[in-house]
C-alpha cells in the first residue's frame, strides 16, 4: 500500500429504527481499525497451518488426489469426495451418507443390496474446515479446531484419517476394525507415483505412512475456502456488497438471539448444544450425540446454499425450515412435530425429538424467532461464496476420481 494513501470509509444504515454500522479506517503506517456490529467479522483470506503442517504446493497437491482417490477405502470403491463432492458444495446432497458399497453419486447415490449400515450423521462440507474453530476475534488453533458433530476429534489432520478408519463410511465390513488406516497406506506404497509424491510434499524422508497421509489431506482440505460472499465484502468495507433486505435480516438476526451461538467468522460459537432436533427414522435409534447426551456441536452458517439438507440427522429441508426450526423451538414456541412422540407419517416411522423440552439449552428460550424470517434468509445467502469445484482428471492408482 503506497504510503501516501489515506483512505476513509464510514457506512451507517438506519434499520428498522436501530442503527448498525460498519466502518472502516486504513491508515498508512498504522494497523487497520475496524468497527462493526459486533459480533460479526470477516474470514481471514487463508486458512491457518498447525506448526507441524505448514501448508505448501506440494501437500496440497497431493492431498487433493488422494481426497479424490478410491484406493484409501479396502474396497477401492469410495473416495472423500464421494460425500464431500464440490456439486454438492463439498457435502453430499443426504440426509444420511452412504458409505463404501454404495454406487452413484449425491441424492441419487444408493445401495444395490441394501443391507449395508448407514453413516449415522449428515455429511458436513469442507468448505472454510480450516477455519474451524476461530472466534469472533479471529485467533485460531488449527491443532486443537473441533471436528465432527460432536467433536469428539480435534486438528484436521487427525479427522483426515477417522473416515478410511470408519466401517460405514471407507473400510467397511471386508476388513478388521483397527486396519483401514493401515491398508490405505499399504496401498499407497505400493504405487510408485505415490512414493514420489509423497518424497516431494514431505522430503524430511518420512515417506508414507498414517502421518503423512492424514498431513497431506489436511493440507489440501484447507485450501477450499470460500471468503468472497457478500457479508465478508460488506463487513471489509464495500457498502454495496449486501442488499437492504439482507442488511435487515442481518440486524434481525442479532436481534431475536440468533448470535448467542452463530457468532464470530465462521457464524458458529463451537460449542456443543441441545435442541432437541429430531432423528433420523433410518437409524432405528436415537443418535446420542456428544458425551450421551443429545448434543451436538453448533454447525457453521456459510455455504448454507450448497449443503442442504440441514442438522446432524439431515431431516432439515432447506434454509427457510432450518429458521422455521427455532421459531418453534425458541422462546414461548410451541415445539409442534419436533417434539411429538414417535409416529408414523406415509409409512415411514418419525422419532421425534428426543429430549423433552426442560432438556433443551436455556440459550433457545431466549430466541425470539417471531417475524423477519423472509429477511433472515436473505442475510443467510450472504454467506454464498465461490469455491473450488474442480475435479482431477485421474489419481495415481487408476481408479474412477470420486469411486463408484
Amino acid at each position: 500500500m503506497p504510503s501516501s494513501l489515506h483512505v476513509v470509509t464510514r457506512l451507517t444504515l438506519s434499520l428498522a429504527g436501530s442503527a448498525l454500522i460498519a466502518g472502516l479506517t486504513m491508515t498508512a503506517g498504522s494497523a487497520a481499525r475496524v468497527e462493526q456490529p459486533p459480533p460479526f467479522s470477516p474470514l481471514p483470506f487463508h486458512a491457518e497451518s498447525p506448526p507441524d503442517n505448514p501448508s505448501t504446493p506440494e501437500k496440497v497437491a497431493l492431498g487433493r488426489l488422494l481426497f479424490w482417490d478410491p484406493l484409501l477405502s479396502n474396497a477401492q470403491d469410495i473416495a472423500c469426495a464421494t460425500c464431500h463432492h464440490p456439486a454438492q458444495g463439498y457435502a453430499d446432497g443426504r440426509d444420511l451418507p452412504i458409505g463404501t458399497g454404495g454406487r452413484g453419486l449425491g441424492p441419487a447415490r444408493t445401495y444395490p443390496a441394501g443391507d449395508n449400515p448407514l453413516v449415522r450423521r449428515n455429511s458436513p462440507t469442507i468448505i472454510n474446515v480450516g477455519f474451524n474453530g476461530i472466534d469472533a476475534a479471529g485467533h485460531l488453533d488449527p491443532s486443537n479446531a473441533p471436528m465432527f458433530w460432536d467433536s469428539r476429534t480435534r486438528g484436521l489432520e487427525a479427522q483426515a484419517l477417522v473416515p478410511i478408519e470408519s466401517l460405514e463410511e471407507m473400510r467397511g465390513p471386508g476388513a478388521d476394525a483397527g486396519s483401514g488406516v493401515a491398508g490405505a497406506v499399504a496401498r499407497l506404497q505400493r504405487v510408485g507415483k505415490y512414493r514420489e509424491l509423497f518424497a516431494d510434499a514431505f522430503p524430511d524422508g518420512e515417506g508414507i505412512n498414517p502421518t503423512t497421509l492424514g498431513r497431506a489431506i489436511a493440507a489440501f482440505e484447507r485450501s477450499i475456502v470460500s471468503t468472497d460472499t457478500p457479508f465478508d465484502r460488506y463487513l471489509r468495507g464495500d457498502s454495496t456488497a449486501m442488499t437492504a433486505v439482507q442488511l435487515r435480516g442481518m440486524a434481525a438476526f442479532e436481534n431475536h438471539g440468533c448470535t448467542q451461538c452463530h457468532k464470530g467468522p465462521m457464524l458458529s460459537d463451537y460449542e456443543l448444544h441441545v435442541l432437541g432436533v429430531s432423528d433420523n427414522s433410518k437409524l432405528g435409534d436415537y443418535d446420542p450425540g456428544a458425551e450421551h447426551r443429545f448434543a451436538f456441536r453448533t454447525p457453521s452458517l456459510r455455504s448454507l446454499a450448497y449443503t442442504a439438507p440441514y442438522m446432524h440427522s439431515g431431516l432439515i429441508r432447506d434454509v427457510g425450515s432450518a429458521v422455521g426450526f427455532y421459531k418453534e423451538v425458541g422462546g414461548g414456541g410451541g415445539g409442534l412435530n419436533h417434539f411429538d412422540k414417535p409416529r408414523m407419517v406415509n409409512g415411514h416411522m418419525i422419532l421425534g425429538s428426543p429430549v423433552g423440552r426442560e432438556s433443551l439449552d436455556p440459550l433457545l428460550r431466549q430466541v425470539s424467532m417471531n417475524n423477519e424470517l423472509n429477511e433472515i434468509v436473505e442475510f443467510l445467502g450472504a454467506l454464498n461464496g465461490s469455491f473450488d469445484r474442480s475435479v482431477p482428471a485421474r489419481v495415481p492408482s487408476g481408479l474412477r476420481p470420486g469411486g463408484r
